[in-house]
């Protein structure tokens, strides 16, 4: 479990592909890896990775292809946001993120919105339904509060330190994005017997 608030910004390294799938190398950046070991489970990008291999800076981690298919950004050499997952005890500052990917949104503009940015993103369709006004939502791995949904599209507004401590300021439209839905509207619709 996570909280979508991004520890620090790492790069992909190298991708290599395997049977099945391919082995991310990540130099972690700042991440504090002084309790990090082998098992251990990092988001890496909204993804919930397992640490393969820990050598000094650099972190592998095996990605099937199912999580290939169903996320961005983890095929080729790129920054990603990084964290760890939560200890029990530890300061809830986000929201609950699983790091399951429920679908990849699109970026449809982000532009300036006085000291802040504002970011429109597409959902997919079988998705829109879960995302609400004033509710939470990560996008890719970074925990939002969505300012407006409009169809099958949100908003959220991204503040300077957002912007600077994650990679969110590369955004453009067209560039794909993680998108994870928040955990109590699985369980609502569960709950509704409508899942």
């Amino acid at each position: 479990m996570f909280t979508g608030i991004v520890q620090a910004v790492g790069s992909i390294e190298a991708v290599a592909p395997l049977e099945k799938g391919v082995r991310l190398t990540i130099d972690a950046g700042a991440l504090d890896l002084a309790d990090v070991a082998l098992g251990d489970s990092i988001c890496v990008q909204g993804c919930c990775l397992t640490v393969v291999a820990h050598a000094g800076r650099k972190l592998g981690f095996d990605v099937s292809r199912e999580t290939l298919g169903c996320s961005a950004g983890l095929d080729r050499p790129d920054r990603v946001n990084l964290e760890k997952s939560l200890a029990l005890g530890d300061k809830l500052g986000g929201h609950l993120v699983t790091g399951h990917v429920d679908g990849v949104g699109e970026v449809l503009a982000f532009e300036d919105a006085g000291e802040s940015r504002r970011l429109r993103v597409s959902v997919p369709r079988e998705l829109a339904r879960y995302v609400a006004r004033k509710g939470s939502i990560c996008v890719d791995g970074v925990s939002l509060t969505v300012n407006r949904v409009a169809g099958d599209a949100f908003e959220v507004n991204l503040i300077p330190h957002t912007l600077a401590v994650t990679t969110l300021k590369r955004l453009a439209p067209g560039v794909r994005v993680n998108l994870e839905i928040d955990l109590l509207a699985r369980y609502v619709e569960r709950m509704l017997g409508e899942g």
